[in-house]
């Protein structure tokens, strides 16, 4: 995988990069106190003499002029003072300090606040997102001191296509969406929800190279079940009942009609929603609108990569994958998605159909292991229930133990948002496995809901062990010089719709898939065609439709203009025109660029450039391109988990 991003960031040749010392201009129309109440454009303190008479800002600051560098060292010694200072106190409330003191500076000055935060992303992304945005969900409504994002609720019927032209933003380029129905593993939460998206998105900027003006988190508020929030006195939702049947769905056709006549472009992913409305919508929208599910499609993605992972950790050839048994707990949205994925990617792999794949794999919910046998079973689980007659020696409704001692899996992948399901007993039957190194995937959030910790698994089921879990845990010390390592397998390594990281990225990370052979074409686009695709714009020649030379975004947009082009005709296949304009791509205008402006403001630390990889990245690999529909999930899957040499992962 770090071979692969190594690969792809060596064939960067960025156009441009700014720095601290020569930054990069932005048109701004503000002038006065709404600049410093704006914190795309407020920099403090930081505003030179020059600016501060330019922008009607002189008296309104303190006269010290406070470089961004200096800025940023205050900021980084008060966040380790807090640390200091809070040795010893309960976890939770130190993790809502830390995330109050970064999101006050996220409310301030954004300029800042993502250069700290993709300089050490390590250190944040725990605060801003898994474990600690869970914390901060269940308690948004007190914490709650600024709006961000959109709100879109049961009350707004009919209103939807004229409030969506209440963002400011003119272009949008990924919306992250949530009916707060399902937030991780902490049930209904209705509208503190709207923490979710927020996190994410961070990420996306952080990590992925989003222009954090081109991204929205929504809350779309239908109510709530949860009786202990509709009597809380400071819940800001709405105090009903949730929406169900049309009723609901007719809320959520109307939001997506409305974001995209605004934004036709942009991406929306669809995020915790509760499992019946997450295949629901999944299934209403995704051959209409750009758009995923990521408890469903980002989940079984990460998941996928970890058990390719797995088989190559065992020293086997992928092939072999058909024959891991594999034993999945939880049916809900996020298990069903990983299922599915995985049998097909199975299939596909072994050439064999789904029926014949789908032996190998067990699921199990609170009732137990599903067959059909079952009463009222769930019809999106009937096609992963057994046939009484492929199980001999287990019955309907088996517990974990029974399963686990019978099956002798490869793989126990957890889902289940149980905390401790996977205790002592279950963990030491896992050292009778078949495969002389088994894997153990805790991947339910936060960490209270973790199937088992790190620490458990490699005391009971023994230090040959893959162990990944969706929350951050330590690496274990085994004894001996010896180290348990933990892999993390949360859906922020696989993030999709990366939509502004350049056209040569995309470029670089098909090509090493294809040199690799372990990118598969879809559709009508085979290896053949793929071979031009990762072509990088240089190697491409012909005009486009603007009358430069074709490029590898053109191939994502159909851009070839009347001229033919150098490579197959066929790479254009049926691709949507979901692409990015590769005559805007780089997209690296950091604030408004009309023509009527007042003046023009210097952003320090304007090296935050959405068209280039981040730093951050290196340490998330989020390099993936949005190739839609030329390379399948399961192709990208595997790359990015092929090499791990100088990470040590899967030890």
């Amino acid at each position: 995988m770090w071979k692969l991003v190594r690969f792809a960031a060596s064939s960067l040749r960025p156009s441009r990069r700014f720095s601290t010392e020569i930054p990069g201009p932005s048109i701004v129309h503000k002038r006065g106190a709404d600049i410093l109440h704006d914190p795309w454009f407020n920099k403090d303190t930081g505003f030179p003499l020059t600016e501060r008479d330019r922008l009607g800002l002189r008296g309104l600051l303190p006269p010290r002029v406070v470089s961004f560098e200096q800025q940023y060292a205050r900021f980084m010694e008060s966040y380790r003072s807090l640390e200091k200072n809070t040795q010893g106190q309960p976890h939770g409330s130190v993790s809502l300090a830390k995330w109050r003191i970064l999101n006050r500076l996220h409310d301030r000055n954004e300029t800042l606040y993502y250069r700290v935060l993709i300089d050490n992303i390590k250190d944040f992304a725990p605060v801003i997102y898994t474990p600690t945005v869970g914390l901060v969900c269940q308690n948004y409504s007190g914490l709650f001191r600024r709006p961000r994002g959109m709100y879109f609720s049961a009350k707004d019927k009919g209103e939807m296509m004229s409030m969506i032209y209440n963002w400011p933003g003119q272009q949008v380029d990924m919306i992250v969406l949530t009916d707060g129905s399902r937030i991780l593993g902490l049930g209904d939460l209705g509208v503190q929800g709207i923490g979710i998206p927020i996190g994410k998105l961070d990420m996306y900027v952080a990590a992925a190279g989003f222009n954090p003006q081109r991204v929205l988190p929504v809350m779309l508020d239908v109510g709530t079940n949860n009786q202990r929030l509709l009597e809380d006195r400071l819940y800001l939702g709405l105090r009903r009942p949730r929406l169900e049947g049309e009723e609901y769905l007719s809320i959520v056709d109307e939001f997506m009609e409305a974001v995209f006549t605004r934004w036709p472009k942009a991406i929306v992913q669809f995020e915790d929603f509760q499992m019946k409305w997450a295949f629901e919508t999944l299934q209403r929208y995704r051959k209409k609108f750009c758009m995923f599910n990521d408890d469903i499609q980002g989940t079984a993605g990460v998941a996928l990569a970890g058990l390719l992972g797995t088989v190559r950790a065992q020293g086997l050839p992928l092939s072999d994958f058909v024959k891991q048994k594999i034993v999945v707990v939880g049916a809900g949205s996020a298990g069903l998605g990983v299922l599915s994925t995985a049998i097909q990617a199975a299939a596909r792999l072994a050439g064999i159909n789904e029926t014949t794949a789908k032996k190998q794999f067990f699921l199990l919910d609170k009732d137990g292991l599903v067959t059909k046998e079952r009463k009222n079973l769930d019809p999106a689980a009937a096609p992963f229930a057994k046939d009484p007659g492929e199980i001999d020696g287990l019955r309907e409704g088996a517990t974990l133990i029974e399963v686990v001692r019978k099956i002798k899996p490869h793989v126990l992948l957890g889902l289940s948002g149980v905390g401790g399901v996977f205790n002592e007993e279950v963990l030491k039957a896992m050292r009778e496995s078949d495969s002389t190194k088994p894997a153990i995937f805790a991947m339910s959030n936060p960490t209270m809901n973790a199937e088992c910790t790190a620490a458990e698994a490699f005391k009971h089921a023994g230090d040959n062990i893959v162990f990944a879990s969706g929350s951050p845990f330590e690496n274990v010390d085994l004894g001996n010089g010896k180290i348990g390592y933990v892999n993390q397998a949360n859906n922020m390594y696989l993030f999709p719709g990366i939509r502004h990281i350049t056209a040569e990225v995309g470029a670089a990370v098909v090509r090493a898939a294809v040199a690799e052979e372990l990118a598969e074409g879809h559709g009508d686009v085979g290896p053949r065609e793929l071979k031009h695709m990762s072509k990088s714009p240089r190697q491409l020649r012909g005009p486009n439709s603007s009358g430069g030379d074709v490029t590898f975004a053109d191939f994502r947009n159909k851009n070839f203009g009347d001229k033919s082009v150098e490579a197959n005709p066929s790479v254009g296949g049926d691709s949507s025109d979901e692409g990015d304009n590769p005559n805007n791509d780089d997209a690296s205008d950091l604030g408004n660029t009309s023509d009527d402006v007042h003046t023009r403001v210097r952003l320090d630390g304007g090296d935050l450039q959405p068209s280039s990889p981040s730093r951050a990245t290196k340490e998330l690999m989020l390099l993936l391109p949005r190739l839609k529909p030329s390379i399948s999930s399961v192709s990208l899957a595997a790359a990015l988990f092929k090499e791990e040499e100088d990470e040590e992962f899967f030890q």
